[in-house]
């Protein structure tokens, strides 16, 4: 039933991340991934996709212990990818978003709970009106302490779902940050019709669901 009505909001807005995408203006992308640090010293990355970065990026700003997020792409098979490239399917990679996270503040574990509440695992290489391989539901992990998270949370989230999580879990090779214009999309263009009628209520929902969760 949840995957129900979540299709159906999504279809009956019928509005894509891709045809949103192709009227932004092509910009020179970036393979910076520097990281920040915390007062302990101590930071994890965490690499997700689920469907459109734009609106993961946004969901993952808001969460206490997230130091940066970047919109970018993994687990494809050419160097440098750009946006264009990445949209025929043709280069394996999927958008991904790469979160630079505090563990002492919120868990890998949390991180991935929320990932699975936030998009529709359910269904393969689609989310919403965005299809192919580039919108597929995909964890990259970063360690063997990764991927075991990453299978034990896939297990516990199916009993929210009432058909199978197709969610790839697979170890992290490179990533790739997406051209500028790609980052930090929802905050800086609330009112772009894709951000507004589908970013904005997931975001909405999330922070009614995750409150104790959220930066101050």
């Amino acid at each position: 039933m949840r995957k129900k009505i979540f299709l159906y909001f999504i279809a009956v807005l019928g509005a894509s991340c891709h045809s949103a995408q192709n009227s932004a203006p092509a910009m020179q992308q970036s393979t910076n991934t520097t990281t920040e640090t915390t007062s302990s010293g101590q930071t994890e990355l965490a690499t997700l996709g689920g469907g459109c970065f734009w609106c993961v990026e946004a969901i993952y700003q808001d969460l206490n212990g997230v130091l940066k997020v970047e919109s970018g792409y993994s687990g494809g098979n050419i160097d440098n990818p750009s946006y264009r490239e990445v949209c025929t399917g043709t280069t394996g990679h999927a958008e991904v978003i790469q979160v630079t996270f505090d563990p002492a503040l919120v868990s890998f574990d949390d991180i991935l709970h929320i990932f699975f509440t936030v998009h529709d695992p359910t269904t393969l290489n689609r989310q919403g009106n965005d299809s192919g391989t580039q919108y597929r539901s995909v964890i990259y992990y970063h360690s063997e302490a990764q991927r075991q998270t990453a299978e034990k949370v896939k297990v516990e989230a199916q009993e929210a779902w009432d058909d199978p999580i197709v969610t790839e879990i697979s170890a992290f090779d490179k990533f790739y940050k997406a051209e500028g214009y790609h980052q930090n999309y929802f905050k800086d263009n609330p009112n772009q019709p894709y951000c507004s009628y589908i970013i904005a209520p997931k975001v909405k929902k999330f922070r009614e669901k995750y409150q104790s969760k959220l930066k101050q």
